[in-house]
């Protein structure tokens, strides 16, 4: 009946919380240690070149 139905609501919204927190958790450790990685390495990560906006476009060829 209905009360089957709101248990069934109710766990889901839990387990559900539980697993987002417990992702959340899991790509901060990741995000922690890759961060920590690349602190200690700065000679493996150097950084890229800037480039200007019109070397990053394609020439416009308008077509009729």
């Amino acid at each position: 009946g209905v009360h089957r139905q709101i248990l069934f609501a109710t766990v889901g919204w839990f387990v559900g919380y539980y697993l987002v927190k417990r992702m959340e958790y899991v790509h901060a450790k990741q995000d922690r240690e890759l961060f920590e990685y690349v602190r200690q390495h700065p000679e493996d990560f150097k950084g890229a070149e800037k480039k200007r906006i019109g070397e990053l476009l394609e020439d416009f060829h308008p077509v009729r």
